[in-house]
Order: structure tokens, then C-alpha cells, then sequence
């Protein structure tokens, strides 16, 4: 990282990151528990859009909503900021609403996510699956290898941390394409979380020792892998990723994003490089942040924004006004 690209990005201060996030979970919270997806989702992607076109910078969304003729905003490509030409060049990585259906059934762990580094840092990942597994801070490099075994790298895990592996708990999606996975890994003792959605959460509760969770594994959002490697970017990790196309249409997608292996095994750096700096808001109550709450004309927030160059993690409450 340059000197020039740092203050890029210190430009867009870390801080307003956090507003940004702030607004897309506050409008979240108000349809938690009403049953509309869709509602909840376009109520913090409208927010979210709003902050960002406040802030001083030319940004564009490198991981978004989808494709333009999919999504009226924060679509791919879609330019954000108040300085288009002039102010600095960011690439953008979110998720308005990480788990809508958690927040249209008020379950755990929603959050409002974003992530921004310099032009060209993070991987412009198409809207497919990615096979993924990662850990925290404090393992030796290379201690977990998407080729092995879901058995191979529980035990690699447990020999780093000196415990057995019965002593070992994994994180996976609770999807049945995960019940093989989910049978080997109980199959050794190995404990297993199951999350109903929110991987990025889940991925970042490897960082956290309060969780308990050592390891995250399985299939998931390819979008979700590059905002999950911006946080671990941030506080340390490992990360291997590869993409997972289930058709024809979905690799022709993967190549008009300018990817040319699609068998790729990708690292952490592929995925996220540079300064990057992450936020993310809790919407609903979670292992990581606790959700919005509604006290009489005061509404609560608790956050998280981490920064790479420095490995600052601050957790930030937020008291708005209605």
C-alpha cells in the first residue's frame, strides 16, 4: 500500500463507514419480524445508497445488489459519492441487509455490511456459490487447504491449537447441500454450529474467541467471501476460496467479470488486498453485535469498523434520534 493510496482512504473516514452502515440497519430494524424480505431489504438499500452518495468520494460498487438490469440501486458498476472524477477512487464491497430472511423472521445475527479499499483491491466476485473454508488470527500459514478433507483440516486446526479434535467447533450453513459435510465433521467428534444464514458473520465469529467457533466451512455467497476477507484482512485470518457454478449461465457470468479461472482456488489477498477498511452494524441481536433498539424517541446501534494498515478494531454504540 502506497503512501498516496492510504490517504486515499483516509480521506473517507473510518467513521463515516460507520454511519453508512448505521442508516441501512436502522431502516432494516423497522420491518424486523413483519415477514417481508423484500421490504426490509429495500428499505436498507435505499438508506445505505443515500449515506454513501453523502460522502466526498468517487466510489463504485464492486460487490452489490446484482447486476444492473437485476437491481434499481447499488447494483454493479452503479457510481456512488458526491465527488464523481474528483474526489478519491474506492472500490465498494456490501450487503445492505446480510440475512433477510433472519430479519423478516427476527432470528439472529443480521447485520448491515460494507467494505471499501483502493481501485482494484477487492475481487469483483460474480453472484455465485464459493466453496470456502477459514479461520482466525494465530495459526501457522497454510494451516487450512480447500483441497483436503473437511476431516484433514479439522485435525491440521486442532494440531495447531494443541487440543484434539473433538475439542474443535465448525461453523457451516444449515443447508442440505452441507449434510455430508456436517455428517463427516460430527463423524469425528468434531462440534458443529449451524447457522440458519449471515455468513459473513460467521466467517468473522472465527476471529472472535467468545464465539467458540475455530473454524467456518461450506458454500455460501461468493460476494459474502470478498466482505468476509475484508474483515479478516483487518485482524488476521486465513481464507481459501473457489468458485461453484451450477450451470452454464453462471459461468458465462463469472467471464464477464473478468474471471478466467474457474477452478481457482483463492486466497485471502486474491480476494482482499490492500488498506481495506470494514463496518458493519448489527440489525438484529447476534454473536458478533447486538441489534437496533427502539427506546422511546432513541434508537440504539453497536458496531464494528476495522481497518487493515493499522489492525484497528473499534466497536462503536450509537444513540439516534427518531
Amino acid at each position: 500500500m502506497t503512501q498516496s493510496a492510504s490517504q486515499n482512504l483516509d480521506r473517507v473516514l473510518v467513521l463515516e463507514m460507520v454511519r453508512v452502515t448505521e442508516a441501512a440497519a436502522i431502516a432494516a430494524s423497522t420491518l424486523v419480524g413483519r415477514g417481508d424480505e423484500k421490504a426490509a431489504d429495500a428499505a436498507a438499500v435505499e438508506a445505505m445508497r443515500a449515506a454513501l452518495n453523502e460522502l466526498y468520494m468517487d466510489g463504485t460498487v464492486v460487490i452489490g445488489e446484482g447486476e444492473r438490469d437485476e437491481a434499481p440501486m447499488l447494483y454493479i458498476g452503479e457510481k456512488v459519492g458526491s465527488a464523481p472524477g474528483k474526489g478519491p477512487k474506492i472500490d465498494i464491497a456490501l450487503d445492505p441487509l446480510e440475512g433477510t430472511t433472519i430479519t423478516a423472521k427476527a432470528g439472529p445475527n443480521a447485520l448491515a455490511v460494507l467494505a471499501i479499499a483502493e481501485e482494484g483491491c477487492l475481487l469483483n466476485a460474480p453472484d455465485v456459490y464459493m466453496d470456502k473454508i477459514a479461520v482466525g488470527p494465530g495459526y501457522p500459514a497454510g494451516v487450512i487447504d480447500l483441497e483436503k478433507s473437511a476431516t484433514e483440516n479439522v485435525r491440521a486446526v486442532a494440531a495447531a491449537k494443541g487440543v484434539e479434535p473433538h475439542e474443535i467447533i465448525a461453523c457451516v450453513l444449515d443447508r442440505p447441500r452441507h449434510e455430508k459435510l456436517i455428517a463427516e465433521l460430527r463423524g469425528i467428534g468434531c462440534g458443529v454450529m449451524l447457522i440458519g444464514d449471515g455468513d459473513v458473520a460467521g466467517v468473522i465469529a472465527t476471529t472472535d474467541p467468545d464465539t467458540t467457533i475455530d473454524i467456518y466451512m461450506g458454500s455460501g455467497g461468493a460476494p459474502e467471501g470478498v466482505l468476509a476477507c475484508a474483515a479478516l484482512r483487518c485482524v488476521g485470518g486465513q481464507f481459501q476460496g473457489r468458485l461453484l457454478f451450477r450451470n452454464d449461465d453462471e459461468r458465462a457470468r463469472a467471464h464477464r467479470w473478468g474471471i478466467q479461472d474457474l477452478d481457482k482456488v483463492y486466497t485471502l489477498d486474491e480476494l482482499a488486498s490492500g488498506d481495506c477498511i470494514f463496518a458493519a452494524t448489527g440489525v438484529t441481536d447476534g454473536s458478533l453485535l447486538a441489534g437496533v433498539k427502539r427506546k422511546g424517541r432513541m434508537m440504539t446501534t453497536e458496531s464494528v469498523v476495522m481497518r487493515a494498515s493499522s489492525g484497528t478494531v473499534r466497536w462503536v454504540k450509537g444513540e439516534h434520534r427518531i
